[in-house]
Parts: structure tokens; sequence; C-alpha cells
């Protein structure tokens, strides 16, 4: 049995203005790759990089070897749609 969920507006979970500006940053990178740090050279924090993994809007990409608590994390398709304003 199959079951559709229907969702309106409402129900469409949408990114914070920082999460939009962190996740429109990569549309413009190859492959996607999302910055580790913002426009004002602060490191993007953690529970922006995770909620937006949690949401499939992005999906870590590499392990960095030089840092490896930092999360080097690329825009999913999902995540491009967000990011472009769909």
């Amino acid at each position: 049995m199959s079951v559709v969920m229907e969702l309106d507006e409402t129900n469409i979970v949408k990114p914070t203005p920082f999460q939009r500006r962190w996740l429109r940053r990569g549309l413009d990178q190859a492959g996607g790759k999302l910055p580790l740090f913002d426009e004002y050279g602060r490191q993007v924090g953690d529970r922006t990089v995770k909620s937006c993994i949690d949401k499939g809007w992005a999906e870590p990409w590499f392990a960095n070897p030089l840092k490896p608590d930092w999360l080097v994390c690329k825009l999913t398709e999902a995540g491009r749609a967000v990011a472009a304003g769909h």
C-alpha cells in the first residue's frame, strides 16, 4: 500500500536567512562546494552545517586532512533549489 502525503506551503521547511546565504555561495563553486567561512571570515557554525545536512540541502564531500574537525560539504540538488529560491 502506498501512502502519499500532500504538503501545503505551511509544511515546507524553509532555510533561515543565514542558511540560504551559505547555500547560495555554493552555487558558483566547482561541484557546489560550500565555504567553510562566511563572508566576514568567521567559520560557518556546526549547527548551520549539520542542520542543512539533516534537511538534505548539503552533504559531506570529503575529509579535510589538515583540519579533520571541519566538515567540507557540497550542495545537493535540493540545496541548489533552495539556494536558487525555488
